[in-house]
């Protein structure tokens, strides 16, 4: 395996041995993103049975909290389905973690701060790390917080009208108390009101998402907003037991661990995109260390799924919380790993289909995402203002590579600016990366390391990847040929690089 499949896709088994493929892709002027690949090989059974387990409790609490009015009505995205609690459902892109203890997620932490010592080690100050947030907590807890989200905008569609997040409804405090009227004499609303995060133009969050990052408020208790039906506070999570409370701390505290570790080593964090149940969630968390720890550059970047229909008005809606707190923004804009999944579970569940029709309607979207980023940073660029937003072009498609560039040719950014890079996966698509890299863009490889024998369910499901990559690896051969001819008939058969690439 070390000679053909492992080899060609796995940068090594650790730090040591990682180093000569990070060498010689410096010496293209490429760099590294990080991913220590360990997969836990389970059978679809077991996996069924780590996420059924701790459902059918989670099941007998909503069950409970329903009877009682307390809660504000399950919505079928977020409903548990025994079909779909194996998450690796014809997902090939992407790992997965299944729950198992508190333990597990203790060394996945470990592992986690591991891997950003051997970027710090590696890299001189321009790599990235890859991290998943289920790794480090309870998967569900973040399925009940997702859920929580997508009940408070529906709570503010019914207080102001319209759809999406709270920042766009641009809502003030005085509009809430006003809307409530006889209700703003309740302690209980006057406690609510004087939680919500807002600014001079408006509401940014009703609920203290800070506080929440910081460990110090109940889940149960602090996720309530007034009823104007009833006259009292309405739970929108139902009321978890002090056990589950503890779980979501160890949680946030393992997450805050990763990323004030990934500071001080001077490493930048990606967090990686999951499931569409999961990643409402995971996106808030994500903003909460972006506004804790990108003061001074962008230390954290969220990962934005632009095959998903919502993507741009998630994008811009977070670039304007960005924007309105004052820390820097960053994005890895993907098409998305998880569209059979996602498809066949919308179907089961009966809602809408989050994924975008077509192809063309995906990369249309990935498009107008990342010209809306461009269009942000020509603007602060043309402000002289400190550059607050970087962004990463994460793609294979040729088209879409040459579209950032040639966006980012008409508006004047230049790979000087440090606000734009490309990634590409090792081992595929390096007639994309290698020439970027040695153009001066700012080119980077995801790489995949760690024990041959816990790599290999990743790699397998690797091996299984859809029919328009091998597409791909069918043209680089052809690339590969043509270029040996090349130097065959030239007299130059090896080739090196320039070297001396500066790091953007």
């Amino acid at each position: 395996m070390k000679k053909t499949f492992y080899g060609h896709f796995v940068a090594g088994e650790d730090r040591d041995r990682i180093v000569p493929c990070l060498e010689r892709l410096r010496s293209f002027g490429v760099k590294p993103i990080l991913d220590y690949s360990a997969e836990e090989d389970i059978s679809q059974e077991e996996a069924e049975k780590r996420e059924v387990r701790y459902f059918a409790v989670v099941l007998c609490i909503y069950s409970s909290v329903s009877e009682s009015g307390q809660d504000g009505g399950s919505l079928p995205q977020y409903k548990v389905n025994k079909s779909f609690a194996d998450r690796r459902y014809k997902v090939q892109s992407a790992r997965t973690y299944f729950y198992l203890n508190e333990a597990t997620c203790e060394r996945n932490t470990e592992i986690f701060i591991r891997c950003l010592e051997s970027v710090a080690g590696a890299t001189f100050g321009t790599g990235i790390m890859a991290i998943k947030v289920t790794a480090l907590g309870r998967p569900q807890l973040l399925l009940q917080l997702s859920e929580v989200i997508m009940q408070a905008r529906n709570y503010m569609k019914d207080l102001a009208g319209g759809q999406g997040n709270v920042l766009t409804h641009h809502k003030t405090i005085e509009d809430l108390q006003k809307y409530f009227g006889a209700m703003g004499d309740n302690p209980e609303v006057k406690s609510f009101l004087k939680n919500i995060t807002s600014d001079t133009r408006g509401i940014l969050h009703l609920f203290p998402w800070s506080g929440i990052m910081d460990e110090n408020f109940g889940l149960s208790e602090t996720l309530r907003v007034p009823d104007p039906k009833t006259g009292q506070m309405r739970r929108l999570i139902s009321h978890l037991p002090p056990k589950e409370e503890e779980m979501f701390r160890n949680m946030i505290r393992r997450v805050n661990n990763v990323v004030q570790a990934a500071k001080e080593m001077d490493v930048r964090v990606m967090v990686d995109a999951e499931h569409t149940y999961f990643q409402p969630a995971i996106s808030r968390m994500t903003l909460e260390l972006m506004r804790r720890y990108n003061k001074d550059k962008a230390i954290v970047f969220n990962t934005y799924q632009t095959y998903l229909k919502e993507s741009f008005d998630e994008l811009t809606t977070d670039l304007e919380q960005a924007e309105r707190q004052g820390f820097y923004f960053g994005a890895k804009l993907v098409r998305g790993a998880y569209i059979e999944l996602e498809r066949a579970r919308a179907a089961a569940l009966g809602y809408e289909d989050p994924i975008c029709p077509t192809y063309e309607a995906t990369t249309e979207s990935y498009h107008r995402c990342l010209t809306e980023c461009l269009r942000r940073i020509k603007v602060l660029k043309d402000q002289s203002a400190d550059k607050k937003i970087g962004i990463m072009v994460a793609s294979h498609n040729e088209d879409t590579v040459r579209f950032a560039i040639e966006k980012m040719k008409e508006i004047g950014i230049s790979p000087e600016d440090k606000v734009i890079c490309f990634g590409q996966l090792l081992g595929m698509c390096d007639y994309i990366t290698f020439p970027l890299g040695q153009a001066g863009y700012s080119a980077y490889k995801y790489i995949p390391y760690g024990p041959v024998h816990e790599v290999l369910p990743y790699l397998s499901r690797r091996a299984q990847e859809n029919k328009g990559v091998l597409q791909k690896v069918k043209k680089e051969r052809r690339l590969l040929r043509r270029e040996l001819i090349r130097r065959l008939f030239s007299g130059q058969l090896f080739y090196k690089p320039r070297g001396n690439y500066v790091p953007v």
